[in-house]
């Protein structure tokens, strides 16, 4: 069920994207180039969004599913929990990972 929602989601952001690039007025040249820079420069943006909040939505439903197989664990046996929560730090990782390549894309791009 989330996974439909989410490619949902994900379509409608594609579809709203492409309507909103896809607009053309009859402006002259001049103003085509400079509209066409500042387009070029949201597209930095859009794509640091997008590193960032795929990162975190896989990094949440990666500690969801960690965090309660971890707790499941320890229920049964309690000296499992030092065991159990450098994965769950691994997960969070992902997270830290989208931010610095939205990071790299906004510095470099």
């Amino acid at each position: 069920m989330n996974k439909k929602i989410f490619v949902l989601a994900a379509a409608l952001f594609c579809v709203a994207m492409a309507g909103i690039f896809a607009q053309s007025s009859s402006e002259s040249a001049e103003e085509q180039v400079i509209e066409q820079a500042d387009n070029s420069k949201s597209f930095k943006y859009i794509a640091a969004c997008l590193a960032v909040g795929f990162s975190c939505i896989a990094g949440g439903m990666a500690v969801g599913k960690i965090g309660a197989a971890a707790m499941g664990a320890m229920s049964e046996n309690s000296e499992l929990s030092g065991k159990a929560l450098p994965f769950v730090g691994l997960a969070e990782g992902i997270c830290l990972w989208g931010f610095l390549v939205a990071l790299l894309i906004i510095i470099l791009g």
